[in-house]
């Protein structure tokens, strides 16, 4: 009699890990927002301080979880972009989610390879460098709305005399805004955008 009630005992604390570990719909909500390619032509065009940047983000590894495979770079040189990155989301317990940044060891191996998100399962975790306290925390504001930034000054930058970097993020269903920003230890910026951030907007 205790063996049947140790077994329904685990069994019930299996169910009950499995049914928390279920993505919410505000998690699958954001993840499937996020793909697509985007530009940020339509304001370079009302304003010359910002450049038509393309962001390109894929799912891989779709099996493993919720993965991002990331390229930015200027309109006219996609081939050669600036930022490649993978994006690895999961969701907090108290419903927030969390992207996480990782670099690749060697991301000119993988540069284009979007057009083919199956190449990817060639790539491990082990080729991959976690960007430790550069992660994005985002929160759902509203119906196919998020927005999160990284910690204050918890992301490490060493670019153009940069001490650490900031991002703020909102997302929604056909746009992206993001505003990176570096600064140096004594707070002054260093380089980013000033007025606000890069708005992207959805191609496709």
């Amino acid at each position: 009699m205790k063996k049947i009630l140790v077994f329904l005992v685990l069994l019930s604390s299996s169910f009950l890990s499995a049914q928390s570990q279920k993505p919410s719909k505000a998690f699958k909500n954001l993840v499937e927002i996020m793909q697509g390619h985007y530009t940020s032509e339509l304001q370079s065009k009302k304003d010359s301080t910002y450049f038509n940047i393309s962001l390109r983000m894929t799912p891989i590894w779709k099996s493993k979880g919720a993965f991002l495979y990331v390229e930015q770079a200027m309109a006219s040189k996609q081939d050669k972009p600036y930022r490649v990155r993978i994006y690895k989301l999961s969701e907090r317990p108290d419903g927030k989610i969390v992207s996480e940044i990782y670099t690749l060891k060697d991301e000119k191996a993988w540069i284009g390879k979007y057009t083919d998100p199956t190449l990817f399962d060639a790539l491990t975790e082990a080729d991959l460098e976690l960007k430790s306290g550069c992660e994005v925390v985002l929160e759902r504001v509203s119906k196919n709305t998020f927005r999160g930034a990284t910690g204050e000054k918890s992301c490490p930058s060493e670019l153009r005399g940069a001490s650490y970097a900031t991002s703020k993020v909102t997302v929604t269903k056909n746009s992206i805004l993001s505003w990176d920003q570096g600064f140096d230890a004594a707070g002054k910026q260093v380089w980013g955008a000033e007025k606000g951030g890069y708005e992207f907007l959805k191609v496709n």
